[in-house]
């Protein structure tokens, strides 16, 4: 479930970075160029910043299913 937060994260970073190129563009067309390479870098630091938050929610989660495997392993005794 915590996968799915950080990820559901960076699925909004990427889409606000988006709408905000989209609308600078919009705004100022003779730099739509410049507009949307800063904002691929920006949907790239994004995409780089969620894979740590990431990979500890994975860890955390694969921890509770293990933790209640275990817990149903005892009881099953």
């Amino acid at each position: 479930m915590r996968v799915l937060v950080e990820v559901l994260h960076i699925t909004v970073g990427i889409f606000a970075a988006m709408l905000i190129a989209a609308l600078a563009t919009w705004s100022y067309p003779l730099a739509e160029r410049d507009i949307w390479l800063v904002a691929y870098v920006a949907m790239f630091a994004v995409v780089l910043m969620g894979v740590g938050p990431i990979r500890r929610a994975y860890d955390e989660d694969r921890a509770t299913l293990n933790a209640a495997g275990e817990g149903q392993a005892d009881s099953d005794v």
